[in-house]
């Protein structure tokens, strides 16, 4: 199998994480075995302290991610990445690089991602204890051309729903 690479962007509890774990258990039963590459995942395997959430270090840790699922993709690996990375640049980078791109923008209203959010960070945001939250005070460079766009205020009984049709649009069901 040629390697792809299916990256779902979008704002901190737009479901990105949680459609790219349906997406993997989906796969598992169908024998294909992926990687999945969540970007606060990364950057904790990464362990990089200095490497923080201000917009340079966004760019640097979004890189990184896009290295990696390069890394995984020649190697022949379905790779799906969950991760902001949320600048033009990025998405620029993956689609010159990778031979086989998928890019999906995952959207939630300002609302349904306060609802949700799960590590706190809108809270945090509203509260003056965080900063450098892309959608609040930092301006999210959405993907010019995605090639599907999941709109995600539901449920989730959604998951499996929106995990399938972007599976299916990128030919792996």
């Amino acid at each position: 199998m040629k390697g792809k690479v299916i990256w779902l962007t979008g704002l901190s509890a737009s479901g990105k994480s949680t459609i790219a774990r349906k997406m993997q258990q989906i796969l598992h039963s169908k024998g294909i075995i992926p990687i999945r590459l969540d970007g606060d995942e990364v950057r904790e395997a990464i362990a990089d302290h200095n490497c923080g959430h201000d917009p340079e270090n966004r760019i640097i840790n979004a890189y990184r991610i896009s290295r990696f699922a390069n890394l995984f993709s020649r190697q022949g690996l379905v790779v799906i990445v969950a991760t902001m990375s949320l600048y033009h640049e990025i998405h620029s980078w993956n689609r010159n690089n990778f031979p086989d791109y998928f890019e999906v923008l995952i959207k939630a209203d300002l609302e349904t991602l306060k609802q949700r959010d799960p590590k706190g960070l809108y809270k945090n945001f509203s509260s003056g204890k965080a900063e450098n939250l892309p959608g609040m005070d930092l301006e999210p460079q959405f993907p010019l051309n995605p090639d599907l766009i999941i709109e995600n205020n539901g449920q989730l009984n959604e998951v499996e729903k929106n995990a399938q049709k972007i599976l299916k649009k990128c030919n792996l069901l």
